[in-house]
C-alpha cells in the first residue's frame, strides 16, 4: 500500500504549536463535554452544583500532581459542559529523560524498548497526557456507574507566555461561574 494513498487530506491538522514540545511550562487548558452536555450538573444562584461525574472530574483534576510529580494545578473550574485548567509543568531533568526515552511504559504490557533516536519522545509526562489522564479518569467512573457521559475529542490549550497573560486567565476562570449566562459555551442563552 502506498504511504501517499490519501495525500493527507483526511488527516485533522494538529492544533499544538510546532514550535513547543509541551514537556514543561504553563498551559490554559479547555476540555469540553461531548456535544457539550451539561454531565458536570448545572449553575443555580450563581453556584455550580456537580452531578456526580462533575464531581469525579473535579477530583481527576485535584488529583493530577499524584500521578504527574512533575505537574501542578494552581487554579480550575469544573462548569456544566467543560473545565477550564491552569496546568503548570517542571520540564523534566535530562538524566530523567534520557531513562524514559529508552522505554516505553503501556497499561497492558510490559515496557517496550524504544529507539533513541527517534524525534518523537516519550508521552508520559507532557500536557496531553495529563489531559488524557483526566478524561481517562472521569470517563472510566462514568462507565463503572452506568453514567451516560463523554468528553469531546481533544482538548483546546494556550501556552501562557508572561505573567500578565496568567493573571488575566486567572481572573477568567475564577469569574466563569458568575458570567456563565455570557458564556458562549452555555447553549442556553437566548
Amino acid at each position: 500500500m502506498s504511504d501517499n494513498k490519501f495525500k493527507g487530506i483526511y488527516r485533522i491538522p494538529s492544533a499544538r504549536a510546532h514550535w513547543h514540545d509541551y514537556e514543561g511550562g504553563e498551559y490554559f487548558v479547555t476540555i469540553c463535554t461531548q456535544n457539550r452536555e451539561h454531565f458536570f450538573g448545572e449553575i443555580v444562584n450563581g453556584e455550580m452544583r456537580l452531578s456526580e461525574v462533575g464531581k469525579m472530574a473535579e477530583k481527576c483534576i485535584q488529583e493530577v500532581h499524584n500521578h504527574f510529580s512533575n505537574a501542578d494545578v494552581p487554579l480550575y473550574v469544573v462548569m456544566p459542559n467543560h473545565v477550564h485548567i491552569i496546568i503548570i509543568i517542571d520540564r523534566p531533568n535530562v538524566e530523567t529523560q534520557h531513562i524514559a526515552s529508552q522505554s516505553a511504559e503501556t497499561q497492558y504490557v510490559a515496557s517496550l524498548q524504544c529507539d533513541v533516536r527517534q524525534g518523537f519522545g516519550p508521552q508520559s509526562q507532557n500536557l496531553s497526557s495529563i489531559v488524557r489522564g483526566i478524561k481517562i479518569g472521569t470517563t472510566v467512573y462514568a462507565h463503572r456507574n452506568n453514567i451516560p457521559f463523554a468528553w469531546q475529542a481533544r482538548f483546546h490549550d494556550r501556552i501562557i507566555r508572561n505573567q500578565e497573560e496568567m493573571n488575566r486567565i486567572a481572573e477568567y476562570i475564577e469569574n466563569n461561574v458568575a458570567r456563565w449566562k455570557y458564556d458562549a459555551m452555555n447553549q442556553t442563552t437566548p
